[in-house]
Formats: structure tokens, C-alpha cells, sequence
């Protein structure tokens, strides 16, 4: 039952990528700020949406945000340890990223029937996830190993594994790592320019959003 279970979940994270193939990774130490960059990317098209957990109060923001944004799927990210997963887990996540590779955390996000996305970097790292549950593999930092190319040539042993690449996605590369087989893709500081936020011009950051979203809608299933 739970290995069903567990399949079924990772089968819908991977239907819903193939929908909304990017994700809005927010990192930020106010509240209303957090609640506010979500609901900008909300607004400009974006559904998936992670506040990494060393955001300012992250658990708070992801329950404030289930309610506002019930479209939206919200998880967390930068989770390191097995305490701060379940702290995250009771928050009410709907998705984990980690930032590496651990048999603990895997396991504990599928008991808890939660799409968990460990951060991985070598061919080694990211079958390792893989074969230990990971629903997806976050391929991170890949900017600092390749980028655009290291995808492009993970697909032939390793092109029935789910990527997604994170650390040095733009705006103007996100649909070349779609097209060289991430499943999607995951931006953090592009979608949120700074003074944007110095200012809280959200409309600009909704913009930023649209226009990611145009760029990968030819992808979109």
C-alpha cells in the first residue's frame, strides 16, 4: 500500500510538472514579503511554488499561502536535516527539495507520501537518488558543471530520470534546459529582481513570471 501510494504521488508531481514546468524558489526573511513575491509569480502564471526553509519563519508563509493560493502547490526547499523536514511535513508542504543526497530524508518524505527532490550533481548522486525514491532528481548547482550541456548530455544513460536543473537558470536559458530533457526547471533570483523587492514593484515580478511562462508554454502537456 505505501509503495503505492508513493508511486501515485510521484506520478502526480511529475503530471503537474508537465503542466507548470518551472518552479518559484523563495528565500526571504519578512513574512509579508515571502507572502507577496508567491502571490506576484501566482499572478503571473507560475503554480509551483517553494519557500526555502531558511527563509524567515518558512512554515508560517507556507500556511498563509495553502489558504490564499489554493491553485498554487507550495513546498519548501534548503531542507538539511530530518528535524527540519518534519517541522516542514506539519507545516503542511505539498513538495521537498533538499540541496543533496539523503536515504533518510527520502524515506521519510515517501512515508509521509510527500514528492521529495534531492539535490544532486553526478551521475553517481543523481541514480542514487533516484533508485532511492526521489520522485525527482534536482540537478544543483548546474550552472558550475555545464549547464545548458551537462543536461543535454545526462539524457542518454540517464534520460528516464526526471531533472530538475536549479543554480543558474535564467529567463533566457529556461527553455533550452527543457529542451535539452529537464522534465523542468527552478529560478530564484531571476524571477526576483532586487530592487523589485527594495521597491515592492510586484507587478514587476509578475512580469518576470508571464514572460517565463511564455517561454516554456510550448512545453507545457
Amino acid at each position: 500500500m505505501e509503495a503505492n501510494k508513493t508511486l501515485n504521488s510521484s506520478q502526480s508531481w511529475r503530471k503537474l510538472l508537465t503542466k507548470n514546468p518551472a518552479i518559484a524558489v523563495i528565500r526571504t526573511d519578512n513574512i509579508e514579503q515571502g507572502i507577496n513575491m508567491a502571490k506576484a509569480v501566482a499572478a503571473g502564471g507560475m503554480n509551483i511554488i517553494e519557500i526555502t526553509w531558511n527563509s524567515h519563519n518558512p512554515g508560517e508563509i507556507i500556511q498563509q499561502l495553502k489558504q490564499d493560493l489554493p491553485e498554487c502547490t507550495i513546498g519548501t526547499g534548503t531542507i538539511l536535516t530530518l528535524e527540519e523536514l518534519k517541522e516542514a511535513i506539519a507545516s503542511g508542504i505539498q513538495f521537498c527539495l533538499t540541496p543533496h543526497v539523503n536515504q533518510t530524508l527520502i524515506k521519510t518524505a515517501i512515508n509521509h507520501d510527500i514528492p521529495i527532490i534531492p539535490g544532486a550533481l553526478s551521475p553517481t548522486e543523481i541514480i542514487t537518488a533516484w533508485q532511492a525514491g526521489a520522485s525527482c532528481v534536482k540537478v544543483f548547482p548546474v550552472q558550475a558543471i555545464g549547464g545548458i550541456a551537462y543536461i543535454k548530455g545526462l539524457q542518454g544513460p540517464l534520460g528516464s530520470i526526471p531533472l530538475i536543473p536549479t543554480g543558474g537558470v535564467t529567463l533566457d536559458n529556461a527553455a533550452y534546459f527543457i529542451e535539452a530533457g529537464a522534465i523542468a526547471v527552478g529560478l530564484s533570483s531571476q524571477l526576483f529582481p532586487r530592487h523589485a523587492l527594495d521597491d515592492q514593484k510586484w507587478d514587476t515580478i509578475t512580469a518576470q513570471a508571464q514572460l517565463l511562462m511564455e517561454r516554456l508554454s510550448k512545453f507545457q502537456q
